[in-house]
């Protein structure tokens, strides 16, 4: 009997897929796409190309990923660093990439046009953007990193890429609180409960799936809820957060609309009004 993939990552349509996917997939078309980049702050990816559709996550500024096909304004692209598969603006991205070397280790920074901090701020880049700097300049005691495709950043904002801000993950998802939660949301601009995990983690030098049933079928390995400790992951069907220290979670949840701190027995009794009990708990 065929296995069914996972169509959230690995691309494929009865019409077109990926060429990695030949022989286990049916398809009238394969391809091997072509290799892009995001260059929007943030470029939300969808199930199908239509702006009504609610987004499964984003790519941030700079990220690499690779692109099937291209039709109406829309890409069908795939991440690479997540391998999420999804239809985004294809204003949004270019073909071919640039060589990222740094990323933004703040949660929130801006690309100035020019580097000088009292020049109209350009676009806002969020936490985990990527970005190519060829030269550092400083203006006025302060230093900038200038980008090949243009603009400049603050230097202090960035380090190079693949760099931890931190080897705990916990501390980097506490600088996140107050962030609005948004579904689907991946930034330091909104952000979801399986987003904060993945983001969090990322930028202190781990990987983790995008969604949250991803991350309790296999990030890490299942401990009792009785051993919860500070780094330690509590799900609940379609939800996850952080455990701060024994008695503290953080998460984004739709409850505050926000990245917020909750204690650990409140937030079982509230869920569990609505959506049950945890479901597994899971040490990274």
């Amino acid at each position: 009997m065929p296995v069914t993939l996972d169509k959230r990552l690995n691309a494929y349509r009865p019409d077109l897929a990926d060429a990695r996917l030949e022989g286990k997939v049916e398809a009238s078309r394969f391809v091997k796409g072509e290799a892009g980049m995001v260059t929007a702050p943030v470029a939300d990816l969808r199930p199908r190309p239509d702006l009504s559709a609610g987004i499964d996550t984003q790519l941030l500024f700079g990220e690499p990923l690779r692109i099937f096909e291209r039709h109406g304004g829309w890409a069908w692209v795939q991440a690479e660093v997540d391998g999420y598969v999804g239809y985004m603006a294809e204003a949004d991205l270019v073909s071919p990439a640039q060589q990222t070397t740094f990323w933004i280790i703040q949660p929130r920074t801006f690309l100035y046009p020019e580097p000088d901090m009292k020049r109209p701020r350009g676009a806002p880049l969020s936490l985990g953007s990527r970005i190519f700097p060829v030269v550092q300049v400083e203006t006025r005691g302060t230093r900038y990193l200038t980008l090949a495709g243009g603009g400049s950043v603050i230097a202090a904002h960035c380090a190079p890429l693949g760099a931890p801000v931190s080897d705990d993950y916990v501390a980097i998802a506490a600088r996140l609180l107050e962030t609005p939660y948004l579904w689907g949301g991946k930034s330091a601009f909104g952000i979801d409960c399986s987003g904060l995990v993945q983001l969090s983690m990322m930028m202190a030098g781990k990987s983790a799936p995008r969604d949250s049933d991803m991350q309790a079928a296999g990030l890490g390995t299942e401990i009792g809820f009785d051993e919860l400790r500070r780094g330690d992951l509590v799900f609940w069907k379609g939800h996850v957060a952080i455990m701060e220290d024994e008695e503290t979670m953080i998460h984004a949840n739709g409850h505050t609309m926000s990245v917020a701190r909750e204690g650990l027995k409140a937030a079982v009794e509230r869920i569990g009004y609505l959506y049950g009990k945890p479901t597994v708990c899971r040490r990274p």
